[in-house]
C-alpha cells in the first residue's frame, strides 16, 4: 500500500521500559503503536527500555497495528546501540529524532543497514530550512513517514503552544507540502492536555483539515478522537465512489474533466478519490477484524 494511503490515524507513544502499557496496547484500537525510548525513558531506564521494546517486538501479538520504535538520536550516548539493536528486531519501523539535515538520515541509514523503513522527527527550527532537501534524502534512504515534534519546535522557537498552534502555523503547513511533494506520509505531534477532550478534539480537526494523516499521542484516551477525525466522513466516501465509478465508465476512458452530479471534476480529483477510498476501506477492514 502506498506510504500515505495506509491508516495512520493515530500514533500512540509508549515508554518501552513500561510493560503493562505495551500489553494494553494490542488490544487498543490505534493504528501505529511507537514503543518509545526517547523523551519518555529516564536514562538510567534506557537500557531497560531498549530490551523491553525489542522483546515486544519479537513477541508480537499486535495485530494490523504497527509497531514503530523511537531510538535515541545518534547524538546520545545511547543512540548508536539503539538503532543496532533495532536492525536486529526489525519492527515495521524505526523514528529517529531531531532531524535537521539530510545528512543525519544518511546516517541513520548506514548504521541501520538496508531494509527497514524509517521515519524521521521534524522538529528543529534547522529542519524548517532543509524541508525540500530533507524530503529528496528521505526518498533516497528509505523514509516512509515524517512526524512533527512540536513540542520540541516549540521550545526551540521559545513560542507559546496554543491549542490552535498559531506560530507553528507556518511550519507545519510548509514541513505537509514538503512531505507531499516527495511521496511521504506525514504524522501530526502530540497534544499535551490529557484532560482537555474539547483541545484534543479542535487539533486534531485542525491536523486533518490541514491535510496529515493522522496525529501522535501521549495517552490511550486520545485515540478515539484522532481516530474520529482521521476517518473520512460518510459523505466523503460517498463522492469518492461516484467520482471512481464516473471514471470508470468506457464512455469516459481518457477524459481528463468530467461533469460528474452538477460538479466540475478533473483527474486529480479522480487519483484524490481512489486514495481516499484505499484509506477508508483499509479503516473499515481493520475495524471488522
Amino acid at each position: 500500500m502506498n506510504a500515505t494511503a495506509r491508516p495512520r490515524r493515530s500514533a500512540l507513544y509508549l515508554p518501552a521500559s513500561n510493560a503493562r502499557a505495551i500489553d494494553k496496547a494490542r488490544s487498543l484500537p490505534c493504528d501505529v503503536v511507537i514503543l518509545d525510548l526517547e523523551d519518555a525513558v529516564a536514562p538510567d531506564a534506557k537500557a531497560e527500555a531498549r530490551a523491553g521494546a525489542i522483546e515486544a517486538v519479537k513477541a508480537g501479538g499486535f495485530g494490523g497495528r504497527e509497531v514503530v520504535i523511537r531510538a535515541n538520536g545518534l547524538d546520545t550516548p545511547w543512540g548508536a546501540a539503539d538503532l543496532t539493536a533495532i536492525a536486529q528486531a526489525r519492527p515495521d519501523a524505526v523514528l529517529v529524532p531531531k532531524i535537521s539535515a539530510p545528512e543525519d538520515l544518511a546516517a541513520v541509514r548506514t548504521r541501520l543497514g538496508e531494509g527497514l523503513p524509517v521515519w524521521a522527527m521534524i522538529e528543529t527550527c534547522a529542519a524548517m530550512f532543509r524541508l525540500d532537501a530533507l524530503g529528496a534524502e528521505s526518498t533516497n534512504v528509505g523514509v516512509e513517514a515524517w512526524v512533527i515534534g512540536s513540542n520540541d519546535l516549540a521550545k526551540e522557537m521559545r513560542c507559546n503552544l496554543t491549542v490552535g498552534r498559531e506560530p507553528l502555523l507556518t511550519a507545519l503547513s510548509l514541513s505537509l507540502m514538503a512531505a507531499r511533494a516527495h511521496r511521504l506520509a506525514i504524522l501530526d505531534g502530540v497534544y499535551n492536555e490529557i484532560a482537555d477532550a474539547e483541545g484534543l478534539a479542535q487539533q486534531c480537526a485542525q491536523a486533518a483539515g490541514f491535510g496529515f494523516d493522522g496525529k501522535t499521542l501521549i495517552h490511550p484516551s486520545q485515540v478515539e478522537a484522532a481516530n474520529t477525525a482521521f476517518t473520512p466522513a460518510p459523505e466523503a466516501v460517498a463522492w469518492a465512489r461516484t467520482v471512481v465509478e464516473a471514471f470508470g465508465q468506457p464512455e469516459n476512458a481518457g477524459k481528463g474533466v468530467l461533469k460528474v452530479a452538477g460538479r466540475m471534476v478533473e483527474r486529480l480529483h479522480f487519483a484524490e478519490a481512489k486514495r481516499l477510498l484505499s484509506v477508508a476501506d483499509a479503516i473499515a477492514a481493520s475495524e471488522a477484524a
